[in-house]
């Protein structure tokens, strides 16, 4: 225990004393960088967003066929979970778009 007490002063004493410089840039140009950085990804995330919701959409178009040739009583209640999830994906890009006015 008394090493690892050692060790910490140590470790604490060499990072005070170790001479590095550091320069720390404007808030507010990196607020703007950033916000350059998520508007050059954002159509590559749209598309990601879009690609993804098809699959899903495909998935539960298969879901759904299959529990409607079962003749499972439920089948609507799923098709409406998967028709609401692929919807979801489009109305979340519609509104970060317009939040970011995009």
């Amino acid at each position: 225990m008394k090493r690892t007490i050692i060790h910490t002063g140590l470790a604490l004493l060499l990072l005070v004393f170790s001479h590095s410089q550091v320069q720390a840039q404007d808030a507010i140009a990196g607020i703007q960088d950033a916000n350059q950085k998520v508007r050059s990804y954002f159509n590559s995330g749209t598309q990601l967003m879009y690609a993804v919701g098809a699959i899903l959409g495909l998935i539960g178009a298969i879901k759904v066929y299959q529990k409607w040739n079962a003749g499972d009583h439920d089948t609507g209640k799923v098709a409406a979970a998967w028709f609401g999830s692929c919807v979801f994906l489009v109305v979340v890009v519609t509104m970060i778009r317009a939040f970011f006015g995009i």
